[in-house]
């Protein structure tokens, strides 16, 4: 292959690296109405009034809009396609706060000052409410979150609101009690993550304007152009034709822009007033009304026989929806049945849920997208499970996971899908060599009270939802002979217009900058569902493949007609039609332009692509700590990954996106921390309290791959964007146990749980 499997440079490298205007906020024009939310310090009150008189006598203030003045409409912001599974539960404005942080009022101005100060002279009158913030108690709790009578699920996910319940669902495989009952070693434990933030370096921002014939333009830092058009129109009440999106470069987005969080304010008030608007989140804002990882705790029984082969998985997941229900129903279901699927040779499985509602901040998607906290909990349960049998826990997998000879089995706990491509026996042999791991298992003394030690987790995710999810691109012949590779997915820094592409320029036996890849406009583009769930590679490169084998096609039948020839008799080579017998040629620079004149034969073509299927990628990540046994301190030395993503199409890129989520995984693991105080305030509302770690923080790092090839994927490719930050949390908790002997269920993994621990082991020994 000539520019797939090829470490190119970035389309977009150049632009980033000098600083040009790219982004959202670049990219405004001068003339903006600044917008403004005045939001409620209450975590669950009902507003009575808001007085707002001798805030509009501030000079500049253009507008100051409540809920008496909003639409009615319920929806969500969860970027979904239609219909969405989560519920709609919100309005624009509401009269009843349901989380700190709600926007009791909008404030819009020509000037930032004025905009602050008229913010300062609104008068809120609540009745404060007692607030649910406990997810565990949540389930007929006599606080009742969504009370009201216009609660909608269009997808039927078992929401009972006045139980607190966003969705709830079970399903088993076997019998689970009497395969439980005949496991000689038996692990049943509770497992607790936090409401991670994304933590993005381009917060939540959003530009509005009206067009000459009046139809909102949407400017906007988002994952999900053609979902931001369908929400607006369902939440201000105007037909999507009346919508505009687009979306220019993205500084980061990890699923917190997979939801509507910053479009909704300013795009009502250009509705209102008729002016452009401009709405920048603080990134306060974004820490405490963003749309984190959902916190989640899960109960995990797990079973096997006296040689170690697994029989059973049960899982529970308790999930915290938060204040409204975006992506509760769908993040939960990937806690099982990706984590579960690994050990596919189970005899029984049961997994079931409950979402549930609270007054704290409503989660959303974030790399993974639940299969995260899912990981965390069961491969946790398999390395205490190894414990127990006193057997190296990478052995114990080698002899349950999924690996190539399952090629072409059933997966049940995975929708019944078949196996295509696997390699993940690989990917852990490999891990454990570049590790030294028999040498270094479990733990090493390294004197002065520090102990060295490894620790193993693998796991799985998916590419695209399947029978879901859809990419659509359409490639257009330009005079001269160029390409312009038009796409619906959203580059947010992964690279998807370089890899797309390269898609096409090898598909099309061209260079890749004979490739003009244009981003995402909703009036312009074809249709894509967004780039979220490991999709992009996956679905929208299939159709950049079927697209250009169409236009071939076009340009082999226009070079034989300009050539005099049976489309049969003629060959292209990228650069010509050609014909050997006949010794005749045309340029492509000829086709393309003899293609806008006289019979204007313009050549383009455009096709979509869905997969009844959702291949998984697999990883294994090894990781070697040092712990400090007097203060429970660890310190990263190593972490090795191994990714079988099937065909790399992009291999620096890829690593990049590997390097990058294995941080996102240890930040989880060990620094990100998620504490509200009795009021449901969130405490870590800023960088210099929500700690993430630093490039300094992180230890060596090191990315292979193991690829298998992917039948159904472009030239043979898998995903790789959310797989990759899903073995850092449990791998960090085995090695400390193998330091410590202290199994720490709950994220994150402090010094101080870590002594502690020690400490309760040093007292009770038993």
């Amino acid at each position: 292959m000539k520019t797939v499997n090829k470490s190119i440079r970035k389309k977009d490298a150049i632009p980033l690296i000098t600083g040009k205007p790219v982004f959202t906020d670049d990219i405004t024009p001068e003339h903006f109405l600044t917008v403004k939310l005045l939001r409620s310090p209450h975590a669950h009150a009902r507003v009575l009034h808001v007085s707002k008189e001798e805030a509009m006598k501030v000079e500049g203030i253009e507008c100051i809009l409540t809920h008496e003045e909003a639409p009615k409409t319920r929806f969500t912001t969860a970027g979904q396609t239609y219909p969405e599974f989560s519920p709609y539960d919100r309005l624009i404005l509401d009269p009843l706060i349901r989380s700190v942080g709600d926007p009791v009022a909008i404030i819009a101005g020509w000037d930032e000052k004025a905009v602050v100060e008229a913010m300062a002279l609104i008068k809120v009158e609540y009745e404060v409410l007692t607030p649910l913030l406990d997810f565990r108690t949540a389930i007929d709790s006599d606080i009742i979150v969504h009370p009201e009578d216009d609660f909608r699920a269009l997808v039927d996910v078992g929401a009972d609101p006045k139980r607190n319940l966003c969705a709830t669902s079970s399903m088993e495989i076997g019998d689970v009690e009497k395969e439980l009952q005949d496991c000689a070693y038996v692990v049943n434990e509770k497992y607790h993550t936090l409401a991670n933030s994304q933590a993005m370096m381009e917060t939540f921002r959003t530009h509005t304007s009206l067009d000459p014939y009046g139809r909102l333009v949407v400017t906007t830092s988002t994952q999900v152009p053609f979902h931001v058009r369908r929400i607006l129109s369902t939440a201000l009440e105007i037909p999507k034709s009346k919508v505009r999106v687009i979306k220019p470069r993205i500084g980061g987005g990890f699923g917190a822009k997979q939801s509507i969080v910053s479009e909704i304010y300013p795009a009502l008030v250009t509705k209102v007033t008729g002016k452009p608007a401009k709405l920048i989140f603080t990134r306060e804002e974004s820490m405490t009304c963003g749309r984190p990882r959902h916190e989640s705790e899960i109960t995990v029984r797990l079973g096997a026989d006296t040689d170690g082969n697994i029989k059973v998985i049960h899982m529970h997941s308790l999930w915290n929806a938060g204040a409204y229900g975006d992506h509760g129903p769908t993040t939960v279901g990937l806690s099982g049945h990706k984590a579960m699927t690994i050990y596919n040779k189970i005899k029984a499985s049961k997994f079931e849920y409950d979402v549930v509602y609270t007054n704290t901040m409503a989660g959303g998607a974030f790399r993974g997208y639940g299969a995260t906290q899912g990981f965390f909990a069961l491969e946790s349960a398999v390395n205490e499970l190894a414990a127990k049998m006193n057997m190296d826990p990478t052995v114990l997998r080698m002899k349950n996971m999924l690996d190539k000879t399952q090629v072409g089995d059933t997966l049940p706990t995975y929708y019944n899908e078949v196996l295509g491509s696997c390699h993940l026996d690989n990917c852990l042999k490999r891990a454990k060599e570049m590790i030294d791991w028999d040498n270094k298992y479990p733990a090493r003394d390294m004197g002065d009270n520090k102990v060295r030690s490894v620790g193993c987790a693998v796991a799985m995710q998916g590419s695209g939802i399947s029978n879901v999810d859809v990419g659509a691109v359409e490639i257009r012949l330009n005079d001269d002979g160029f390409y312009t590779l038009l796409i619906g997915a959203t580059d947010m820094g992964t690279g998807c217009d370089t890899i797309l592409a390269q898609m096409a320029a090898e598909s099309l036996d061209c260079d890749v900058d004979n490739i003009v890849v244009h981003g995402v406009d909703t009036d312009l583009s074809p249709y894509d569902t967004g780039s979220y769930a490991s999709s992009t590679t996956y679905i929208t490169g299939m159709a950049v493949v079927k697209t250009a084998e169409k236009l071939r096609d076009k340009i082999l039948q226009e070079g034989a007609r300009l050539l005099d020839l049976p489309v049969e008799n003629v060959e292209f080579d990228g650069k010509k039609v050609f014909s050997l017998e006949h010794k005749k040629e045309v340029t492509l620079r000829d086709i393309g332009n003899s293609s806008l004149v006289g019979r204007n034969q313009y050549l383009t073509a455009s096709e979509s692509h869905f997969s009844p299927t959702s291949p998984p990628p697999f990883m294994a990540g090894l990781v070697e700590i040092e712990v400090d046994k007097q203060t429970g301190q660890i310190e990263l030395i190593d972490y090795v990954a191994v990714v079988d993503c099937g065909t790399p199409i992009n291999p620096n890129l890829a690593r990049i996106q590997t390097e990058g989520g294995i941080v996102q995984g240890i930040g989880m693991a060990l620094y990100e921390d998620v504490v509200h105080d009795t009021k449901g305030r969130l405490v870590q509302d800023s960088f210099m309290k929500y700690k993430i770690p630093s490039r300094l923080d992180v230890g060596n790092i090191r990315v292979e791959f193991e690829s298998s090839y992917e039948p159904s994927g472009p030239f043979g490719a898998k995903s790789i964007g959310e797989i990759v930050i899903n073995t850092p949390s449990p791998a960090i908790a085995n090695a400390v146990y193998h330091a410590t002997k202290v199994n720490v269920r709950s994220l994150p993994i402090t010094s101080e749980k870590v002594a502690m621990g020690m400490l309760e082991i040093a007292v009770n020994p038993s």
